[in-house]
């Protein structure tokens, strides 16, 4: 899968954002072929999920786009930070509005969806995703994720990402291109074309073919990472941080100095234990890497689409480009 759109995210402090979202989730519906009551469905969630953050979130933001692992698809990524739902099982239940309105509230919502998935802690906010599929199609696997976010007002991202899921092993690109802006995004997207010509080479290969064809752009800071059962191969040339993390802590991955394209040592591939239920985490230097899974209580336990978006909210900086892909392998 390659990410070749950019992620449109929308504010939520203005109420027309809730028929602007609607409109785009209603248009990837019947572009993946929904039948008309399955895309009304879709219609309704999705009002329902963006009025709940119009009233009530703070620093709301929602991004709806094709799923990037079904493309057939369409997923709903929904972030605030504040109040938080205090009481998820209460709020899951018929008859209880997470707005306090007579909105139909999130077990309907959830319902509706073909899978959903919330992260909530008082006082620091909620991560809620969804997805829906046409009537009878299973949804996706759920084994990675990927959000960007460019710098302040821009237009496009300068950082881009990529992978490949051939049953066994996943294989991933971030690619953070140098500084931001057009010709940012300009190396980043190369990079992303040059790595799906053989996306399940090992890491280092693929990094030094990488390094070889990005001397024509800008260039950029580049990790390959290929994820599969048991163990993690790395292969990083500039500041990407790739972490495996799970509830108690993380383990960071060794990435060379420089910037692919321009100046770096011979590619080196590292490889790492996989514990059981952990993820992998790629990132550019638009989020922190001081984050603390500790910090998360119970986020690790969730699918890579909620830890991503979690991470993106609390350690992502609106001073840079910005993109984190989540790996899990489903044990």
């Amino acid at each position: 899968m390659t990410h070749r759109h950019e992620d449109v995210w929308v504010s939520t402090a203005d109420p027309s954002v809730i028929g602007a979202v609607r409109r785009t989730a209603v248009a990837l519906a019947t572009a993946a072929g929904f039948d008309q009551n399955r895309t009304g469905q879709v219609a309704v969630a999705v009002t329902e999920a963006v009025s709940n953050l119009v009233k009530h979130a703070v620093e709301g933001a929602v991004l709806v786009r094709p799923h990037l692992e079904r493309p057939g698809a369409v997923e709903l990524v929904a972030v605030d930070k504040g109040p938080g739902i205090a009481d998820l099982g209460r709020a899951l239940r018929d008859g209880y509005s997470t707005s306090g309105t007579l909105g139909i509230g999130l077990g309907a919502i959830a319902r509706m969806a073909t899978g959903w998935d919330v992260y909530s802690v008082p006082g620091r906010g909620t991560v809620l995703v969804l997805h829906f599929t046409a009537d009878g199609l299973p949804g996706p696997p759920l084994r990675v994720s990927g959000l960007r976010r460019p710098i302040g007002e821009e237009s496009v991202c300068g950082d881009s990402f990529a992978f490949a899921d051939d049953g066994d092993a996943i294989s991933v690109l971030v690619c953070d291109g140098l500084g931001h802006g057009g010709l940012a995004a300009h190396a980043s997207r190369e990079a992303v074309r040059i790595f799906m010509e053989d996306p399940h080479a090992l890491p280092a290969a693929a990094l030094e073919r990488l390094h070889r064809g990005l001397g024509h752009t800008r260039g950029g800071a580049v990790a390959v990472v290929r994820v599969d059962r048991e163990s993690v191969t790395f292969a990083g040339l500039g500041n990407i941080s790739g972490w495996i993390a799970h509830a108690e802590g993380r383990q960071g991955m060794i990435s060379l100095p420089g910037i692919a394209g321009h100046k770096g040592r011979h590619p080196r591939q590292y490889e790492y234990a996989l514990p059981p239920h952990a993820t992998v985490v790629l990132h550019s230097d638009g989020l922190t890497d001081r984050w603390d899974p500790v910090s998360f209580p119970g986020l690790f336990v969730h699918s890579p689409a909620v830890v991503g978006a979690t991470l993106l909210r609390d350690a992502g900086s609106r001073r840079d480009d910005a993109c984190v892909v989540t790996v899990k392998q489903g044990q």
